[in-house]
């Protein structure tokens, strides 16, 4: 299989260069790296001049294609025509050395496997469960001989009866799902939804869709999106071989209000994307969802130590749920998922 690599990069270059070092020291390594440079300055191509990596392909963008969902879809304008899989991360990951070989393996041994996502093993909250101790459900997940400690918005969604009745990964009728990912127990797991910091796609996938220009711009949720219309193609996964380290470089990302208003409307829409015709309980409880993490994040205003932060975002979500009153996202495609 060959297997091209498209790294999305903006203003970081000195993350980017600690991705490539890790990608350097792979023990399968991509046929080509593709680097999509949305920057405003010299200094990525720069970092790349001064240190040599094999197979790389660099293109700085002019201003039109800026944003991630614009560089994402110029990246697949330019990857080979003989690649057979092609892997996207973020540019202020790291790789284990093996992440590449277990990537390929992955859609090697299933040919109904169309997508593979890796896991963050630097956010990974998942132990074994200890013999005899007994957990709380509302405050503790519990999944094939490992336990997850639940955070605030998770432990208040258990009390209330609104957590997701599905696995990690799985979108229920009314979207929320679980947010704990899996354990690093070496084992694939089905999925609906993967992270844009980190999955990949045979490239018929891509022959076919291209990321969703609702989210041009900062593109929050157009990874899920993406995700859902790409099942149509086969199965996605999660395999907890392919691991990497995701350190949630701050630049480059929206203010704190955006982000909160985003959080909402890009949230409804990719749920009714998924469930475009959704009952009235599964309704009441994608609204009452929103309601409770927009009162948390207000909460939060009184707990955390950037109480400005959480306020202008919980301010974003109140406003964006308004907004959904009067002013539904119009380029939703109200159908199943297919071909565009």
């Amino acid at each position: 299989m060959k297997c091209s690599l498209i790294i999305c990069t903006y203003m970081r270059p000195h993350s980017l260069l600690q991705l490539l070092l890790s990608v350097q020291k792979q023990m399968v390594y991509p046929d080509e790296i593709i680097i999509i440079d949305g920057s405003t300055n010299r200094e990525t191509e720069q970092m790349l001049e001064g240190n040599q990596f094999k197979n790389i392909c660099y293109f700085l963008v002019p201003e039109n294609f800026r944003g991630l969902t614009k560089q994402r879809n110029y990246g697949l304008d330019k990857v080979a025509l003989s690649s057979t899989v092609v892997a996207f991360l973020d540019d202020d990951t790291e790789l284990t050395p093996n992440y590449f070989e277990e990537l390929i393996k992955t859609f090697a041994d299933n040919p109904e496997i169309s997508g593979v996502g890796g896991v963050a093993i630097n956010e990974n909250g998942w132990s074994l469960t200890e013999f005899n101790k007994k957990y709380d459900s509302n405050h503790y997940f519990q999944f094939e001989g490992f336990v997850y400690k639940e955070g605030q918005r998770n432990i208040m969604r258990n009390y209330l009866g609104l957590q997701s009745n599905l696995g990690p990964g799985k979108m229920p009728d009314y979207s929320h799902g679980k947010t704990c990912g899996f354990p690093l127990n070496g084992k694939t797991y089905e999925v609906d939804l993967l992270i844009g910091m980190s999955f990949a796609f045979r490239k018929k996938v891509f022959d076919s869709l291209r990321f969703s220009t609702y989210f041009e711009g900062y593109g929050l949720y157009e990874d899920a999106d993406f995700c859902i219309r790409a099942l149509q193609f086969g199965k996605n996964v999660v395999n907890t071989k392919v691991q990497l380290n995701h350190f949630h470089h701050p630049s480059g990302r929206p203010n704190s209000y955006k982000y909160g208003k985003m959080v909402v409307r890009n949230g409804w829409y990719v749920w009714r994307i998924k469930n475009p015709k959704p009952s009235l309980n599964a309704k009441l409880k994608w609204h009452s969802i929103t309601i409770l993490l927009t009162i948390i994040r207000f909460s939060n205003t009184f707990t955390s130590s950037n109480k400005k932060e959480a306020f202008t975002e919980a301010t974003g979500r109140t406003l964006g749920w308004w907004s959904l009153m009067l002013n539904k996202p119009k380029e939703l495609k109200w159908r199943q998922p297919k071909l565009f």
